[in-house]
């Protein structure tokens, strides 16, 4: 199993320790980039992939750890 497969199967156990950064990794497998900042964008962050699909998601801080309920938007978006 790869480390991407590893990666994606913690987030389908919703773990209470999945990192911002974790997140990155799996939305970047599945084709979805961040569209860029605007001058005020604040904690808000978009991404969307080439289906024109956008996921919204607030950006923890200042500890980097996702909620629950943005692992359950994740794992919608991404049908897991």
């Amino acid at each position: 199993m790869s480390k991407i497969e590893k990666l994606i199967e913690r987030l389908k156990s919703k773990p209470k320790d999945f990192t911002w950064e974790e997140m990155l990794k799996v939305l970047n497998y599945f084709g979805y980039e961040e569209l860029s900042k605007g001058k005020t964008g604040g904690s808000r962050r978009k991404f969307v992939n080439q289906n024109k699909q956008i996921i919204s998601l607030h950006e923890p801080h200042p500890q980097r750890i996702l909620k629950a309920y943005q692992l359950d938007i994740i794992i919608d978006f991404l049908n897991l």
